[in-house]
Parts: C-alpha cells; structure tokens; sequence
C-alpha cells in the first residue's frame, strides 16, 4: 500500500514549491488563482488531507475544541450542539463532543483526554460532585475553559448560563395569575444546581403569594416518565390544576399524561415547559415555555470561548441568559 500523500508530493504534482503549496493549504500568502487551483487540484486528486497536529506544534494553537456535556440525546443539548458547532467551525474550529453523563469518574477520563491530546479549548457542564482537582488540573494546564449551565464556585472560569429562579418565578406567577393556587413543580430527580435553581423561584412564588402548599415531584426528563410522574402526581394530590416542568421532555410527557387520564392539557390542568425546544412549538397542543432559544446559547457559548482564545489572560466573565415566557394552548384560566 501507498503512504499516505505528503505536502511535497502535492507539491510535485502541482508543480509548484513546498512553500507555495503550503501557502495554499493555510490560505495564507499572495498567490495567483491559477497557482491556488493548480494546487488545490492537486490535492483533490492525491487525496491530501493537512496534518493539522504538525501546524499546531509549530503556531502553539490547537482549532479543536471540546465539548463535555450532559445527556447529549436531550434535544436542548443538541440545539446548544449545533448552534456552538455552527460558529466555531465558521472560524475555523472543529469541535468534539463527549457524554459524561453526569459521572465526575467519566468526566475525568474524558478531561485528561483533552489534555494529552492538546485540546484548544474547553466547553463544560460539570457533573455534579467534580472534584476540586479536576478545576485545578484544568487550571495547571491553562486550558481555555467555559462552564455552562452549571456555575462553579471560584473556578475562575468563563460561564454562560440561564437566570433559572428568574424564569420558574415567572412561570409560577403566570400560572397564579390565571387563578392556579395548586401548582406542582414537576421533573428531574437529582437535586443538581440548575434543578434547585428552577425549584427556588417556584418556592418563592408559592410562599410570596400565599398559594397552595408547595409540591416538588421527581421524574426523569423523558416523555415516558414524565407521563407517569404526572400520572402518580394526580392521583397524590388531585387538587393539583398546573404544573411547572423542569424542561420541556417533561412537560410533553405530562401533557400525554394529562389526556391518558381523559382530561385536556390548558384546560383541566395546565403545563408550562421549559428550554423552548422545536418539539413544544408543534406538540398537540402546543406548549407554553420559558423559551431560552438553545441554538442561540449555543452561539453565545462559542462567542465566550472566542473572545477567551482572543484574550487568553483577560478576566472571567460571566453571562446569564433571562427566559421568556411563550404563551402556547397548555396554559388556561381555572
């Protein structure tokens, strides 16, 4: 078998010097176009492939960015995905993305890869329970690193998340408005940050308008658990006429729920979402959510990193995303 084409055998073919074609594989340089496409031709033609390892030992930069996340299969997840992938790669970064699944052990290995392999950046939601030294190992490194969603204490990285309380207080509050005073916070089952966040501002709202007594009721964020939790929640406490969800998997699976039990979603019982995920906009009905448009927090995401690379000694920044209630068929008046 063949080894693999080299830059000089481009070179050769294309008859041009291995400055030129080098010139021309970066897109860097004065060349003419006819020099550019005899190049460019040539490397079609022999299948060349830039060794992008070789150019980031000689610059000091790596274009590959990773990508530890939660839970890539959750449709907000892989709008986040796609709207960091988007941007990056528009500038020149590929970006890799791995599952930790909320597991710090898994997380670690996946870190320490990043490392040994030269990652450019990191992009992070850190499992619940990440060790300190897994911060400080990222820190001896000096790897480029933004938290996402969930905000470490005193790491000293960049994060962009969602103003959490903010958002279930206003969705609570709508709910209140239209006459709710039972209104159960439905989804998740770990007590991470952005989960006792979300339950935070539904408590505050609870207790500030003298509502019913607050109900916290644990579910997985898939469509069948989430029927079922609403299910189970009804038969506990059928008093209960709204619930506020932990996402929008959830509140989809309460609204199947909801109908399993013969009653209308925004009518006998009301269901607000969260995340504004494309699903909620053409479920049956549709669902009112705190939108916080996943694609363009991807976006933002990838612009933190950006401006990080840019400035790699500059100080943390953080930035927090407000919800914004849309209002769909799943919410009515008592």
């Amino acid at each position: 078998m063949a080894g693999k084409p080299k830059l000089e055998t481009v070179a050769r073919e294309a008859g041009v010097s291995i400055a030129t074609a080098s010139q021309v594989m970066r897109g860097a340089g004065r060349i003419s176009d006819k020099t550019r496409t005899k190049v460019l031709k040539a490397a079609q033609k022999l299948h060349y492939v830039p060794d992008n390892r070789a150019a980031s030992m000689r610059s000091g930069q790596n274009r590959e960015i990773g990508f530890v996340i939660n839970k890539i299969s959750n449709p907000f997840n892989a709008e986040v995905i796609s709207g960091v992938s988007d941007l990056l790669e528009a500038d020149g970064y590929l970006v890799s993305v791995l599952d930790a699944r909320d597991d710090p052990e898994r997380q670690g290995r996946h870190i320490d890869a990043f490392i040994r392999n030269g990652r450019g950046g990191l992009l992070w939601v850190p499992a619940e329970q990440t060790p300190q030294k897994t911060f400080e190992l990222l820190a001896a490194h000096r790897i480029p690193t933004v938290t996402f969603l969930r905000r470490p204490q005193a790491s000293g990285f960049d994060h962009v998340g969602i103003r959490n309380a903010e958002a279930t207080a206003q969705a609570t509050n709508h709910l209140a408005d239209l006459g709710h005073r039972h209104i159960a916070y439905l989804g998740g089952e770990e007590l991470t940050a952005v989960r006792r966040e979300r339950i935070a501002g539904y408590q505050t709202v609870m207790a500030e308008r003298t509502l019913g007594t607050p109900v916290i009721w644990d579910s997985n964020d898939i469509k069948l658990a989430g029927m079922q939790a609403m299910m189970a929640l009804r038969a506990a406490h059928p008093e209960t006429t709204a619930v506020v969800c932990n996402g929008d998997i959830v509140a989809l699976g309460a609204c199947h729920g909801i109908r399993r039990m013969g009653l209308q979603p925004g009518k006998e019982i009301s269901v607000v979402g969260f995340d504004d995920i494309p699903d909620a906009a053409v479920a049956t009905p549709p669902l009112t959510t705190m939108a916080v448009s996943p694609y363009q927090l991807g976006r933002r995401l990838a612009r933190v990193m950006l401006e990080r690379l840019s400035e790699p000694t500059g100080p943390a920044s953080v930035s927090e995303v407000s919800a914004e209630l849309v209002l769909r068929a799943t919410t009515g008046p008592i």
